[in-house]
């Protein structure tokens, strides 16, 4: 998109119809057919444009029998093409389709907040346009995580990190307190897909991780389970002793487990 257009995107409408346009952005959790709230699905139904960036069939097929208008915005990736250019692209469309009339509501997979940058810019860029957005809370993989796991943070502490940003970043953590890593079956990559750099990147982090931990702490490999009434995927392992075997898929979140 040039300069001009994407300064005509940012710009309210003098008038007429197109005032009506607004923006909700919703999730449909982790597992649809369990999480979707009759809020999220009622902002569906009432929309004029649905958009939607989800994990599986299950959940879009759910979103499109909900709204027949709803279409995918997958198209914007590419397996090498950077994330920050889909995202920016990402929310000039859903700008676009607001600023032009249209009431839009955005469905995301799990939290529409949590790691899921398009949602929380599009938000501020139709505010500042003029226009009225919000975002609707939804369950996220954390939340299953700590329900899963059996985690209370209020009695071991929470650290959570994006894991490329932890890995590059190296902030300082609380050795006694739970850490949560997300997006570590994507840790290094900019582009759309995984590559083979992630199963070298993540021996290197666990590397990290048992320097500041010591050998032996448990930690989980987690993905939470999109369908109702099946287990989450686990893989227990201690840093420094049996974590050779690890590896993380694409929706993989590592937890290392509290001192306690």
């Amino acid at each position: 998109m040039g300069v001009a257009a994407g300064l005509a995107v940012a710009q309210a409408p003098a008038g007429g119809d197109a005032r009506r346009g607004s923006l909700t952005v919703v999730g449909t959790g982790i597992d649809v057919a369990s999480h979707l709230t009759p809020a999220a699905r009622g902002a569906i139904e009432g929309a004029d444009e649905v958009l939607y960036l989800l994990a599986d069939p299950v959940a879009a097929l759910r979103v499109e029998t909900l709204n027949p208008r709803a279409s995918s915005l997958d198209h914007f990736y590419g397996p090498t093409k950077p994330r920050r250019e889909t995202y920016a692209e990402i929310v000039d469309a859903i700008v676009g389709a607001v600023t032009g009339g249209a009431r839009v509501c955005v469905v995301l997979y799990g939290h529409p907040g949590v790691f899921a940058l398009p949602g929380h810019e599009a938000i501020a860029r139709v505010r500042a346009a003029g226009f009225p957005a919000r975002m609707l809370p939804a369950v996220s993989a954390l939340d299953c995580l700590l329900a899963d796991l059996g985690i209370d943070p209020a009695t071991t502490g929470l650290q959570t990190y994006e894991a490329s940003y932890f890995f590059v970043r190296r902030p300082t953590v609380d050795p006694r307190a739970t850490l949560v890593l997300l997006q570590v079956g994507m840790l290094g990559e900019r582009g759309g897909a995984p590559t083979g750099a992630v199963a070298s990147g993540f021996r290197v982090l666990l590397d990290r991780l048992t320097e500041l931990y010591g050998s032996g702490r448990e930690a989980v490999l987690y993905e939470a389970s999109p369908f109702p009434g099946t287990a989450p995927a686990l893989a227990r392992l201690r840093l420094g002793e049996d974590d050779g075997a690890a590896t993380p898929a694409v929706m993989s979140t590592l937890c290392v487990l509290s001192g306690r």
